[in-house]
């Protein structure tokens, strides 16, 4: 993928073997995306980067995100 192409939506694997379907199409191509949980106490001391972040799955279809704690 270069700098400025555009990214293809690709099917997602659980930890359990189950494709991922979006919960309100059932669309099976997703775009992986990474976001912080923020919180207001660590938001106030500056400290947005010490949150725990989460795993996101838009769905390319109806644009529905799931979100997944990061583990590990």
């Amino acid at each position: 993928m270069g700098l400025f192409s555009k990214e293809e939506p690709v099917q997602v694997l659980m930890e359990s073997g189950k494709e991922l379907t979006s919960l309100i199409c059932g669309g099976n191509r997703f775009y992986k995306r990474e976001a912080l949980l923020n919180t207001p106490g660590m938001t106030f001391l500056n400290l947005d980067w010490a949150n725990a972040s989460a795993n996101c799955c838009v769905c390319s279809d109806c644009g529905y995100i799931h979100w997944f704690l990061a583990t590990g």
